[in-house]
């Protein structure tokens, strides 16, 4: 069974985001879509809303499950005997980024990082950006999936 975990804080849920899993469970068995708790990080939502906005979002689906984590990502990895660590590329920056931890990863562990390109029309989009629209009364409805449109 190819499992796989696609990681991240999911503050809030965006289209980019569901773009990604949409397309990358098609590669897996199962995508575990991992909400990782860093408590010096201030979040705009809490973990069960993030959560809720998930699990709603691909509720229809039964072969993504949505948890929450702490610590490293490849101790999570090496617990729940998952081999792939899944992750969305917008940009250039992101790759640098991303290839610095996919070579940490396998250095400590058995599990290999894949990379999936963003849609273009979805490139833009960030957390940090819907964040701040959110934050100044902006129209962020259509940056997010439809189960993060509550505020």
């Amino acid at each position: 069974m190819k499992r796989a975990i696609f990681p991240g804080s999911f503050d809030p849920l965006t289209l980019g985001h569901y773009d990604i899993i949409e397309r990358g469970v098609k590669l897996f068995d199962e995508l575990i879509i991992a909400i990782g708790v860093n408590s010096s990080k201030k979040y705009m939502f809490s973990l069960e809303e993030r959560k809720k906005f998930i699990a709603e979002s691909f509720k229809d689906n039964p072969k993504i499950k949505v948890v929450t984590y702490q610590g490293l990502t490849v101790d999570f990895c090496k617990k729940n005997n998952v081999d792939f660590i899944f992750r969305g590329l917008r940009n250039p920056a992101d790759f640098e980024f991303e290839k610095a931890i996919a070579h940490t990863n396998r250095d400590l562990a058995p599990v290999e990082t894949v990379f999936l390109l963003t849609a273009a029309s979805t490139s833009y989009i960030s957390s940090s950006i819907v964040r701040d629209v959110i934050r100044n009364n902006g129209d962020y409805t259509k940056l997010v999936p439809k189960a993060v449109r509550v505020k």
